[in-house]
């Protein structure tokens, strides 16, 4: 059986990785605290700024790697193609309370992201 805090996380990944950002956001609380290589972010307006770019110019597919929780928090890791790099891993580590992900740490590298934007700026 799976946990309801993965079960949550889940439904949040296949949503904003399947590029639907409105289902995405339903998963999200109000006040979602985000930690990520960029910094931190609260707020569910926030955190769908921050995800809208590569949920939908960057993202070609995501395949998962593995998926561990318990009632409270769960751990995603997972690989996506991207434009800017074919293989670019992450994970979250998310706390959920009430059904609704209230902290989310999100790793990745950003390095191929940063050369790619080096890139596009060389190129305007």
């Amino acid at each position: 059986m799976t946990s309801s805090a993965l079960q949550t996380a889940l439904a949040h990944h296949r949503a904003w990785t399947g590029k639907d950002l409105a289902t995405a956001m339903t998963y999200l609380a109000d006040e979602v605290v985000l930690d990520a290589p960029a910094g931190r972010l609260t707020g569910i307006e926030a955190y769908r700024e921050f995800l809208r770019p590569f949920a939908e110019r960057f993202l070609i597919r995501a395949e998962l790697v593995a998926a561990f929780g318990d009632e409270t928090t769960a751990l995603l890791m997972y690989d996506t193609e991207t434009i800017p790099a074919r293989s670019a891993p992450a994970a979250e580590c998310v706390t959920v309370r009430d059904g609704k992900i209230v902290y989310n740490r999100f790793v990745f590298d950003r390095l191929p992201f940063e050369e790619f934007r080096r890139r596009q700026a060389g190129a305007a």
